[in-house]
């Protein structure tokens, strides 16, 4: 059977890199779907926009700095918008991100081929090119998939739990069977006490379990060559960006509250006024549109201001087009919509919500600097004060300046439970860099047409939700010990 021979690599220095056939044919698949795409691209260029520019000679090491130039922006976005992921993305969603990243790459290439040629090239070439890489990607995406779970059996799986048994759940409702065939469901003490009971495993996960009891599953399954997916607690996203040294001759690792460099700030307010400006100037047309839909609606006010934190806990009001009834909190409860099932919301104010178009007038709270372009979503003092009597480490999240998206909005979603957001907030925060940031921009632009990434929480619901019981335990734990000091 193809998955399971191996092909072997000799690397410089004579080593050997020993891989399954199948990964090696899924690596020439991804190599020739960027040729593919690259020659696409490559046809316009030496059949038409060559052309446009008769008095520039274009020799060998021309042509190629251009073609790379596209193949570094093509494979950049692919990374970005996981357009490779064969093994846990359906087949439509591959396609999407695929037609993401031809559209942006074409349209970057396009406009330095304006600048070539001093002005502004015939487009109706470009969008032949992109009319057959999408073709190319749709037939890329069907035969990849094909071919991967013809020949890949689904690893043996073991879902290892303390709380929040929802692994085996989440993997069915992903359709993530083809990739782990989920044999047992444990709980922690079950299995440290016979560990030998995931001989035959393949792959584990690993959730809600405190982490003296996980580190042993872990060493056991790392010892036996078992793969890991770990669901990590707070102290672990802490950690991830902890800093590597050596004191007293001894490997350790420094934790500190997020404290950037001048630089890093310098650079990362002046990308925050610079995009913010050009982003209102292009979307003006749409804003003066949308005002007047909701006024033209019911007569209330454009805008809905609300009080939010940002960094350091510092409360501003936070501006948004009005999306819900005038009267939508007249009770004084402050209540997370429920998603197409509130009834508060207008009728303009469910298509604005579906398109994002809600959140544009924070571009004037970028611009005036309580907000920046990435970072944690603020939060309203009513609900993060609920979320910290039963998650106090909920607090982290103001070590930065809120933001209009960021890592928690682009990879979750917005019923997502306050204690993964937090856990994806402190990851950003703990590796924040400017590179990080123009990353999560263009991933943004993935999540606006996707309908479950607007998903409203469960009727009512306004506490942390779904906290692991070690996490929770632990965190209440703290609370009484520091209210006994």
């Amino acid at each position: 059977m193809l998955k399971k021979l191996y092909v072997h690599i000799i690397l410089l220095g004579g080593n050997v890199l020993r891989i399954t056939k199948l990964d090696f044919v899924i690596r020439l698949f991804k190599l020739f779907n960027v040729l593919l795409m690259t020659a696409a691209f490559g046809a316009s260029w030496f059949l038409y926009y060559l052309d446009c520019m008769p008095g520039v000679k274009y020799y060998r090491l021309g042509h190629v700095a251009v073609l790379g130039l596209y193949i570094f922006f093509y494979i950049s976005f692919i990374r970005i918008y996981n357009g490779f992921h064969i093994s846990v993305s359906r087949i439509s969603e591959m396609i999407y991100s695929q037609i993401l990243a031809v559209l942006i790459s074409d349209g970057i290439i396009y406009l330095v081929i304006c600048m070539l040629c001093f002005g502004f090239p015939n487009i109706l070439p470009g969008l032949a090119v992109i009319a057959v890489q999408i073709i190319i990607s749709i037939i890329w995406s069907f035969v990849s998939h094909k071919v991967y779970f013809k020949f890949n059996t689904p690893r043996r799986t073991a879902v290892i739990y303390d709380a929040g048994d929802d692994m085996k759940m989440l993997i069915s409702e992903y359709g993530l069977e083809k990739k782990f065939d989920v044999q047992l469901v444990l709980k922690d003490d079950e299995c440290i006490d016979n560990l030998d009971v995931l001989i035959g495993i393949q792959t584990v996960f690993i959730t809600g379990i405190r982490s003296s009891k996980r580190n042993v599953i872990l060493k056991y399954c790392i010892d036996n060559g078992i793969q890991v997916y770990l669901k990590p607690r707070v102290g672990d996203a802490i950690l991830y960006g902890a800093y590597q040294t050596q004191l007293f001759h001894r490997a350790v690792l420094r934790a500190d509250r997020h404290s950037p460099s001048p630089e890093y700030v310098f650079c990362k307010r002046f990308m925050d006024i610079v995009l913010s400006l050009v982003v209102l100037i292009i979307i003006s047309p749409i804003m003066l549109l949308t005002a007047l839909s909701i006024k033209l609606c019911d007569g209330g006010p454009v805008f809905y201001k609300q009080c939010r934190l940002t960094k350091d806990g510092k409360k501003f009001n936070v501006l948004k087009f009005r999306s819900m009834r005038v009267d939508a909190e007249k009770d004084g409860v402050a209540r997370l919509s429920t998603g197409d099932k509130d009834d508060r919301i207008t009728p303009i104010g469910k298509i604005i919500r579906k398109c994002r178009i809600d959140e544009f007038p924070q571009l004037l709270n970028i611009l005036s600097g309580s907000m920046s372009i990435v970072g944690p979503r603020p939060e309203r003092p009513e609900i993060a004060a609920q979320y910290e009597e039963v998650l106090p480490e909920f607090r982290l999240r103001l070590q930065v300046k809120a933001g209009l998206t960021g890592y928690a909005q682009v990879y979750g979603k917005y019923n997502t439970t306050p204690y993964d957001k937090l856990q994806m907030d402190l990851m950003y925060i703990a590796r924040a860099s400017l590179l990080k940031d123009l990353e999560l921009m263009f991933a943004t632009i993935k999540i606006l047409f996707v309908s479950e990434s607007t998903e409203g929480v469960a009727d009512g619901q306004i506490t942390a939700g779904d906290i692991p019981t070690a996490e929770a335990e632990d965190s209440l734990k703290a609370i009484k010990e520091k209210q006994n000091i």
